[in-house]
């Protein structure tokens, strides 16, 4: 359990550090903006998605 936290503590720092590259995230088609005046309205379905998927796909491999 304790290797599982560190490693998900090191991927947080990874993608900290990789986040200006990473500009494709939150900007994925699926995903809902809405702007008016005053107004933003920001619902990533997709990105929230894709990022299930990949953290499954981790997880599943790791208990293997």
């Amino acid at each position: 359990m304790s290797r599982l936290l560190i490693l998900i503590g090191l991927l947080f720092i990874a993608a900290g550090l990789l986040w200006p590259w990473m500009g494709w995230i939150g900007h994925l088609p699926g995903d809902i903006i809405i702007k008016r005046d005053n107004f933003a309205l920001y619902i990533p379905i997709m990105t929230g998605l894709v990022i299930s998927v990949a953290i499954t796909v981790l997880l599943w491999l790791i208990r293997w």
